[in-house]
């Protein structure tokens, strides 16, 4: 809601759909306002004062009620982006109250209110169009929400900072938070794993990526496994990396923040409500385990400086940074053996990966079906004991500083790894660095990550290229490999995309 901004005199929200003179509550006198609705604002002509348009595009509630004996009110609350004295711009409440006094049969009055109410209400509500084979969607109202919620993650703020900045605003948004507070690994992936689902619109994580990586594999453990991952997810940021939170809120076309800020943003895309599908990346090892996965799979440098610093995650974000540094000085170079599919190549290649009844061979060799009740099958992927197909690219170097397979724009709240990937795109984007670059130039990468400048910097050593699949060999077991964020053995594993597989609360149509 831009309040303050002067409305020409033809109006630039659209045609007019309600019109009325109201007074504003609280008021110094009894004067009323010219009030009118447009399809995207809400216009006020102040006498003697500056006109102003609130945006619907801010606005995530409306609300109607009876005031003194015969009058009624209507009001709404938006939460439009306000200057702040130093950095980027950050979501403040506005809420604004009309009275309607119109008649003095005080049902008529309230009539009135509930009318205009309820059409701010519906044109606050995000479009949701079916776009480049995306259906969107957007939650009901009320809506029931439930939200898990790590209190250890990251500087430990959560609950707090939930109670704080969160509940508020779900609250402005007819939004009801049921809280349940995990006390233990795997809690909230068994907690999802046996809920039964139909009683939530929307699950909410408040914590870091890890804890969305147990909840989505709860969700993959149930036998109504597809039914389950059509609820909503959503992830409001309450750890150290919130790689995801950042993704979305850039999505978004939102300016970079962090803390506070990122926390608002993430909440008041929550309160608007739009949801659309995500891909989900499967990962199998030679060990027969399979993970599913929304952020990404590293080995080497990044997977290092992510697990080293959890010693330091009481810093917040701050912990990546001296994690950096500290590795740097010990830099490291890995063996191995890496292998993807384009994702150009073989047009042929079937991209749907749902097909009824088909059958596959999982990669640790394991029969997997795909259809009602089974895992998706990996189709792309032949078991990591044979070679990879002909039509997949071998990388020729075997040494590396670090392995990285993303499929969201930021690696942490501030790298941007990969700036044009989006939700469902249907891509993996790997990152390789081979060996033989200098400590400074990959300071620099680093560096220029913040911006999502670093393929800029045409560095020889750092590639990427859009995949749909990938296999990473290890020449030795020692090292350190994660999956969004979660440490695994370092052993032999290959992963596919499978696109619109989840849904995931976001902020534009665009993603």
């Amino acid at each position: 809601m831009a309040a303050g901004r002067r409305v020409p005199s033809h109006g630039d929200g659209g045609a007019v759909l309600l019109r009325g003179r109201f007074s504003p509550v609280p008021s110094p006198c009894s004067a009323s306002w010219s009030v009118a609705l447009t399809e995207r604002e809400l216009q006020v002509l102040r006498p003697g004062g500056p006109d102003a348009a609130l945006r619907l595009a801010d606005c995530v509630g409306s609300s109607a009620f009876p005031s003194g004996p015969s009058a009624a009110c209507f009001s709404l609350v938006g939460y439009p982006f306000r200057k702040a004295r130093w950095g980027s711009p950050a979501r403040q409440r506005l809420q604004r109250t009309f009275r309607v006094n119109q008649h003095s049969d005080a049902e008529e009055n309230l009539r009135i209110a509930q009318a205009w109410s309820q059409r701010i209400r519906e044109l606050s509500l995000p479009a949701a169009p079916t776009r480049d084979g995306a259906s969107y969607g957007v939650l009901p109202r009320p809506c029931r929400a439930l939200v898990l919620l790590n209190p250890q993650s990251g500087a430990g703020r959560a609950l707090e900072d939930f109670q704080a900045v969160v509940q508020p605003m779900l609250a402005d948004a007819d939004i009801t938070p049921t809280i349940f507070v995990t006390e233990r690994a795997h809690h909230a992936q068994e907690k999802v794993r046996d809920e039964e689902l139909s009683q939530w619109d929307v699950l909410v994580v408040m914590s870091g990526d890890g804890l969305l990586h147990e909840v989505l594999n709860g969700l993959m453990e149930r036998p109504d496994w597809e039914e389950a991952l059509q609820t909503p997810l959503c992830i409001l940021p309450g750890g150290s990396g919130n790689a995801l939170a950042a993704s979305i809120n850039y999505y978004a076309g939102n300016d970079h923040v962090a803390k506070k800020k990122l926390l608002t943003n993430c909440t008041f895309i929550l309160c608007k409500g739009l949801h659309a599908p995500m891909d989900l990346v499967s990962l199998s090892t030679a060990s027969g385990k399979r993970y599913f996965s929304f952020l990404g799979f590293g080995w080497g440098f990044i997977a290092d400086v992510d697990i080293d610093s959890e010693k330091y995650r009481r810093l917040g974000n701050a912990r990546f940074t001296l994690g950096t540094l500290q590795c740097l000085v010990r830099l490291r170079v890995y063996q191995g053996r890496l292998s993807y599919l384009p994702a150009a190549a073989e047009p042929g290649t079937p991209r749907d990966n749902k097909a009824p009844g088909h059958q596959a061979k999982a990669a640790a060799g394991t029969e997997v079906l795909s259809g009602h009740g089974a895992l998706p099958a990996d189709t792309l992927l032949v078991p990591l004991g044979q070679p990879v197909p002909p039509h997949w690219v071998v990388v020729p170097e075997e040494e590396f500083v670090c392995v990285y397979a993303i499929y969201q724009s930021h690696l942490g709240t501030n790298l941007l790894m990969a700036p044009t990937a989006r939700l469902h795109d249907g891509c993996i984007h790997l990152f390789y660095v081979r060996a033989g670059i200098s400590r400074v130039a990959l300071l620099k990468i680093f560096l220029a990550m913040g911006r999502g400048t670093h393929m800029d910097l045409n560095c020889p050593h750092l590639h990427c290229v859009p995949v749909r699949a990938f296999r990473l060999e290890p020449r030795s077991s020692a090292g350190i490999m994660t999956v969004d964020g979660e440490a695994l053995a370092c052993e032999p594993v290959q992963g596919q995309i499978h696109g619109h597989m989840c849904r995931v609360v976001t902020g534009s149509t665009g993603s």
